[in-house]
């Protein structure tokens, strides 16, 4: 089933298809790693790149498959990846619950996760959120100077600030509307 959403501005296109599987007792995180190993050379292979996959419980469980490509991805790209993967997921069986694969693009506000996405953004507003207030904000908007592996650094108001990284919920390019 094709599927094409506006939430927002993210993500501006899906192909979404209901699997059912088999059994497995992986942790989450060990599960997205292995998913990510399996996805990337079908991506690859297509001359995408691979950005990001989420396994999440909503209502239901989902499977998150996220590329892109210099100039932008069509749904034959979601298409090709979603139909890729799905044989390989049916031969291995890595998950045990019923889920949706969802291969889609990352969108336009997508967050920052890689150090090369933050490289691609230095200079750059970018939009952060806390997981706790500082100063009583939770939100900032600010130029992105720099981040290591501990720290993310932000000019704000001509003034720069030395964020945690372990304090941040999440960082995305900011978008003036």
């Amino acid at each position: 089933m094709f599927v094409f959403r506006r939430v927002g501005i993210a993500p501006a296109l899906s192909f979404t298809r209901n699997i059912f599987t088999g059994v497995s007792k992986l942790d989450k995180k060990k599960l997205v790693e292995i998913i990510a190993e399996m996805a990337e050379p079908i991506v690859k292979e297509q001359g995408l790149e691979l950005v990001d996959v989420e396994y999440v419980r909503e209502k239901d469980w989902f499977l998150r498959i996220y590329i892109n490509k210099l100039g932008g991805i069509d749904i034959d790209d979601c298409s090709i990846v979603s139909s890729k993967l799905t044989k390989l997921l049916d031969e291995t069986d890595p998950i045990k619950e019923k889920y949706y694969l969802e291969v889609s693009s990352p969108g336009i506000d997508r967050p920052l996760k890689k150090d090369k996405d933050f490289q691609a953004n230095y200079g750059k507003k970018v939009d952060v959120q806390l997981f706790a207030p500082i100063n009583g904000k939770k939100e900032f908007v600010g130029i992105l100077m720099s981040h290591s592996d501990l720290l993310i650094v932000l000019k704000v108001d001509e003034e720069e600030f030395e964020l945690e990284r372990k304090a941040v919920a999440r960082i995305r390019p900011h978008i003036e509307f």
